[in-house]
């Protein structure tokens, strides 16, 4: 459709010979810097007997299309191909570059925006940029009325705990503190009971404050009750409250504080065998800011037992694992005050009126590092309105995407390209 569309483009194909992005760049008068759409093609697996369709055939069926990936992010994919097709046939002049990324291995593999970045970083270089990771919110009624926009990821940490004891026959039962199922055990227990601290920034005290405006009782109480607390404890016990609310799904206590779960175990051969070691994996999302080693030492002295050996889970050379972390580490929030997050605000406002444009942080992470690491500007955005029935489908059974939301989401982007390629009067010749 690109090529129909006398749109130049390209294909990069990894040195696997599998993972391959697609680019395409709608030409501009170059006056001022491109814009840059990226979403990702690659899809999660699926478990096709818990499905009520054919995961892979985009079944349309009652005002939905189903099948893997339709929000997570193939949906992204069309509404800015469309939106961006639909650009190009409109004959105003165009103050900047528009360029199409589609990617590969966001969800799993080696090739992903990082490797393109470091060997093709002059073919996605833009001034600003979009990506996943907010949420349009449809609501009951069928309309919009939150545009959630984030404008940093927290950074995915994996630990694996690794426990030593003596090995045995079943029959001679070893004291629990010794065995390394035991020592595994009790370290699991402390980190999973373990609280860590509430941390407020101002850009997540200004979101819940919009929240709270936009809730109904009891919620927007307790929102109010945490932004008001002057103590640790009084804090605390909001942010529980808050918590065991979650309306929605929305990963509430991820923008509050570091969190950290236990993901995979692994111990053991036979049942009358008592195993020698026992390995668990946690996952760990730290708050920006937050160092690696600060967290692996608050994570050490919670369990408090120095046998347990901690190591960084990551698919990176271990040479390069300390000066990631670190660099992400000093990575600063997307800078809001741009062109292109006007244009989402002013596109939003036509498209869906009365809606709220909430600024936040993304408790999960996408692809958008290589941006940001360089200095551009990165919002993630829900690019299809969705529902929470639908919106919980993501990485889920019977993943679905409206079809009018589609169209919405085509709507609201051609908007956003709309403005934001506008020539400025100031840079026109």
């Amino acid at each position: 459709m690109f090529d129909a569309a006398d749109i130049p483009n390209e294909t990069i194909l990894a040195p696997n010979g599998q993972a391959a992005h697609f680019i395409a760049r709608l030409k501009g008068n170059g006056h001022e810097r491109p814009v840059l759409l990226a979403a990702h093609t690659d899809v999660v697996p699926v478990q096709r007997e818990r499905w009520s369709v054919e995961p892979f055939a985009a079944v349309e069926k009652d005002g939905f299309i189903y099948g893997r990936g339709a929000l997570d992010n193939k949906g992204s994919v069309a509404v800015y191909a469309q939106a961006i097709l639909k650009l190009a046939r409109d004959p105003s002049p165009r103050s900047r570059d528009v360029i199409f990324l589609a990617e590969a291995d966001e969800e799993q593999g080696q090739y992903n925006t990082n490797w393109l970045a470091d060997h093709y970083w002059d073919k996605i270089d833009a001034e600003f940029s979009l990506n996943e990771g907010g949420r349009t919110v449809l609501g009951s009624d069928g309309k919009v009325h939150e545009l959630h926009v984030t404008y940093a990821d927290k950074l995915t940490l994996n630990l694996k705990l690794r426990a030593h004891g003596p090995s045995g026959h079943s029959s001679r039962p070893i004291p629990i503190t010794n065995s390394a199922n035991g020592q595994l055990i009790s370290a699991l227990v402390k980190l999973q009971s373990y609280e860590t601290a509430i941390q407020l920034s101002p850009e997540i005290r200004s979101y819940l404050d919009k929240t709270a405006a936009l809730s109904s009782e009891p919620l927007a109480s307790t929102i109010r009750r945490l932004l008001a607390a002057n103590d640790e404890a009084a804090q605390l016990a909001a942010a529980r409250d808050l918590i065991a609310k979650d309306p929605g799904g929305w990963g509430v206590e991820g923008l509050l504080r570091n969190t950290l779960v236990v993901t995979m175990l692994n111990a053991g051969q036979k049942p009358n065998v008592i195993p020698g070691d026992a390995e668990a994996v946690l996952n760990a999302r730290l708050l920006p800011g937050v160092t690696v080693d600060n967290f692996i030492a608050e994570v050490r002295k919670v369990i408090g037992n120095p046998g347990i050996e901690i190591e960084i889970v990551s698919a990176r050379p271990k040479s390069e694992i300390a000066g990631f972390y670190a660099m992400y580490s000093q990575m600063a929030p997307s800078n809001l005050h741009t062109a292109l997050f006007s244009a989402l605000q002013d596109s939003a406002g036509k498209t869906w009126p009365g809606v709220t444009v909430l600024p936040t942080l993304l408790v999960a992470s996408t692809d958008a590092t290589p941006w940001r690491r360089r200095g551009v500007p990165v919002y993630g955005i829900g690019a299809v309105p969705s529902d929470p029935v639908s919106a919980s489908r993501i990485h889920g059974d019977d993943e679905r995407v409206g079809i009018d939301a589609l169209r919405q989401g085509e709507t609201f982007f051609y908007g956003v390209l709309k403005t934001v390629t506008a020539p400025s009067p100031a840079k026109t010749p």
